[in-house]
This record gives C-alpha cells, sequence and structure tokens, in this order.
C-alpha cells in the first residue's frame, strides 16, 4: 500500500456511495482501474443495472485493464449469481494488481475472491480504506450474515438526555426531532442529517405511541434517489393506528404494521383498504417478538433499519439486544427535568461501545458508536 493506493481507494470509495439508495439487496461497491497513474475506467454498482462495479469498469477500460491496477471497495465475487463471477473477467482482462478495501462479508466468497485472484498470477493488496468500505455495507454483512437486518437507533436529545423539552401552555411537549405544531429543537442541519441518513435505509422503524404523540409522515425527504419505495414500520400491538393519521393517508406500498390483533378486525380491514399492510405476530413477555419483526423483515430482503423511536420501544430493543448501532443528536438546550427519557427499560447490560465518533451539524454534535459489529458479531 502507499498513497497512490489511498488516492485511487478514496476515489472508489466516492463512487460507491454513488449507490447508496440504488444498489440494496446487493452492497455498495465502487471500481477504479488505473495504467500509468492515469484512471482509465470506473464504475460503480446499480442494483437495476445487474453488472457488478467491476464490471461496469472493466467495460469501460476495455484493452487498457491489461497490466492495470483494480481498485475495488468489496472483494470481487467468485461465484455465479445474478451474474458471473467478478474474479473470472478480472483475470480474463488481464490485471495485473488488484487493491481491496474490505473482504467479502459473504460466506459463498469471503477470501475466495482473493484466492482465486493470486492463484492466476494477481498481485492482491487488502484493507485499504477499510473502515469507509466497512460502513458503506454494514447493513449488507449483517443480512448476508445473519438474515437479518442492521440496525441504527436513532435520536434526538437535549444535553440532559431526554426526548422533549417541558411542556408549554397548551399542554404540549416540545420533541427534539420533530415538529409538534411548535418549534424545531435540533437544527436545520441535523434534520438534513437524518434525511440522508433515511435515505441510506431500506425502513424506518417506530411505535405507535411516537405517531399518536407526533403524527409524523416518517419520510425520506433528502431529494436523492432511491430503487426500493422507504419502508415505514410501526408497531401496535393494540392496532391503535388512526386511520386519518398522515402516515396512513400517504401510504403507498410503503406501510407495515405489526400487531397482535386479528386481521379480520374491522380496523385491520379498514387500513389495508387504505394500502397498509398488517403483520401479526406473537407477544414475547407482554410486548411484540422484536427479534420475529426483524426476522420477517429480513425475509423481505431489508438489510437496514433506522430506529426512530419514543422511550419504551428505544428501551425495549436495547434490551433485546437487537441495535448495532447508536445515532445520538444532541441539541444545545437542557429540559431541566425528565419530560421524555431516551429509554425506558430495565437495568441494561450492554456491551462496551466501539467506534466511537462525534460530528457537528450546525449547533448540535452527534454521538455515534457500535454496540454489535456486524461482519464479526
Amino acid at each position: 500500500m502507499n498513497e497512490h493506493d489511498i488516492h485511487f481507494m478514496e476515489h472508489a470509495l466516492a463512487l460507491a456511495r454513488k449507490g447508496v439508495g440504488l444498489a440494496s439487496p446487493n452492497p455498495t461497491v465502487g471500481c477504479v482501474i488505473v495504467k500509468d497513474g492515469e484512471i482509465v475506467g470506473e464504475g460503480f454498482h446499480q442494483y437495476d443495472w445487474r453488472d457488478h462495479a467491476e464490471i461496469v469498469a472493466l467495460e469501460s477500460a476495455k484493452e487498457r485493464a491489461r497490466g492495470a491496477t483494480v481498485y475495488v471497495t468489496l472483494e470481487p465475487c467468485s461465484h455465479t449469481g445474478r451474474t458471473g463471477p467478478c474474479t473470472q473477467a478480472i483475470i480474463a482482462a488481464g490485471v495485473k494488481r488488484l487493491v481491496a478495501a474490505i473482504e467479502d462479508p459473504n460466506p459463498l466468497n469471503a477470501s475466495r475472491g482473493f484466492e482465486r485472484l493470486r492463484l492466476a498470477g494477481v498481485e492482491v493488496v487488502k484493507d485499504v480504506g477499510e473502515e469507509q468500505a466497512r460502513r458503506l455495507n454494514e447493513g449488507f454483512a449483517c443480512w448476508i450474515r445473519t438474515k437479518k437486518p442492521f440496525v441504527t437507533l436513532k435520536s434526538a436529545l437535549t444535553l440532559d438526555g431526554q426526548l422533549a423539552l417541558p411542556q408549554d401552555g397548551k399542554g404540549n411537549a416540545k420533541h427534539t426531532g420533530r415538529r409538534h405544531g411548535l418549534e424545531w429543537i435540533t437544527s436545520e442541519e441535523s434534520r438534513a442529517e437524518v434525511h440522508r441518513m433515511r435515505h441510506a435505509s431500506d425502513a424506518l422503524l417506530t411505535g405507535i405511541g411516537t405517531i399518536l404523540a407526533d403524527d409524523p409522515l416518517l419520510t425520506d425527504r433528502s431529494g436523492l434517489q432511491r430503487r426500493r419505495r422507504f419502508l415505514r414500520v410501526i408497531l401496535d400491538s393494540k392496532l391503535r393506528l388512526p386511520p386519518k393519521s398522515r402516515i396512513v393517508e400517504t401510504a403507498d406500498d410503503d406501510l407495515m404494521v405489526f400487531t397482535t390483533v386479528s386481521l379480520k378486525s374491522s380496523l385491520a380491514r379498514k387500513l389495508q383498504n387504505s394500502g397498509v399492510e398488517i403483520v401479526a405476530i406473537k407477544a414475547k413477555g407482554g410486548r411484540l417478538d422484536l427479534r420475529a419483526l426483524l426476522t420477517e423483515l429480513g425475509r423481505r430482503e431489508i438489510l437496514s433499519v433506522l430506529l426512530e423511536a419514543g422511550p419504551a420501544l428505544n428501551g425495549a430493543a436495547l434490551a433485546a439486544g437487537i441495535v448495532h448501532k447508536l445515532f445520538l443528536f444532541y441539541a444545545p438546550k437542557i429540559a431541566g427535568q425528565n419530560v421524555v427519557p431516551f429509554a425506558l427499560a430495565p437495568p441494561l447490560a450492554l456491551p462496551a461501545l466501539r467506534n466511537i465518533r462525534m460530528q457537528g451539524f450546525g449547533p448540535d454534535f452527534a454521538f455515534e458508536a457500535y454496540l454489535r459489529d456486524p461482519f464479526r458479531d
């Protein structure tokens, strides 16, 4: 690895980011082909294009790929799926050297692509730009290994850990991350980042309490292109979802409700007629089984879920051990009293936080940390 490797891998990672929202349920991958210090081919993967990033780049480079170096953000595949193996195409093109960011988390291919290339005489260098590539594909890594989605718990809080400020004169709580007929508490920059996070996710999960309190839309308003509808998922054990709520009125094959109520009930039928999919699952310990919910979402090839909820569901998700990552926005405000806490749960035995990162968004700051490693845990 040298400075040139780092430079061209950064370019490959930038290409991979163009596939965010367009590659799922496949991984997000970018590829650059370099010969004599010059880029001669490049590409990124979109699911609807079928071709993997390496194939797009090789077709761009044509004969110039012979003797060149390939920079790719994920180990090339060595098996046949929707397309043929990329390793075979790379070898056939006469590539001399391959630099990869990460090994493929898919058990069908992990390290096999590298081995096949080495046996064919291609020099292989890996782990260049590893951290960025992992972040891009944490959803894919989790799903391909466990058949369940990667879960990010996102919340907006005051500095003293409240999801809302004290009530106003009308008895309304000022929620920190939502508009409740009142001013926003978190900044415009934070809200823009939330929509980028929604764009990068396949689904959003919330509880009925949030719907009843805020009547939110919970849509992806990033303005960025995506190939799959952003699935909005509600936990509603007693099926209290109002048919006149904004989230129901905007349902367009993108709203799913998990409940314990019979699908033959009058309200269930009314919601179904409004375009809401109702899924009945069993309760566990008096609550909807979150692991069963994730299994069902994984069955539908949902790779990543953004959890935006209130204290009850936040606490239940942490207690159930389904949260992989925390992403907490803090506004420079203090509630001064216990209004709406971040999480309500019994004493939690959580693993140590890993890969902690702080970022600024306007006057706010965000805390990001991992509870579980989707590539290993």
